[in-house]
């Protein structure tokens, strides 16, 4: 299984989306330094998933979230969980 997933950063007011296989391991990553685009917070909080059978499909759906640089989009999103 993969995830694509979207964190938020209250301290920044900012979301960070991105994918993974292990989404447990992956969040810890990023609450705790290991991640250089999260290293600057962290009180990230997991606000939403969508989980997907193959990685090219994580991969699409990351990049669909991020090219629309809108941030009215991610928060609809985030309204539907």
């Amino acid at each position: 299984m993969f995830y694509v997933y979207i964190i938020y950063s209250s301290a920044l007011d900012q979301h960070y989306i991105g994918q993974t296989s292990n989404l447990i391991d992956r969040l810890y990553r990023h609450k705790n330094s290991g991640s250089k685009s999260t290293k600057k917070a962290n009180d990230w909080e997991l606000k939403y998933t969508e989980v997907f059978t193959n990685r090219l499909e994580a991969l699409n759906r990351e990049q669909e979230i991020k090219k629309k640089k809108s941030r009215k989009y991610i928060e609809a999103l985030l309204r539907k969980v």
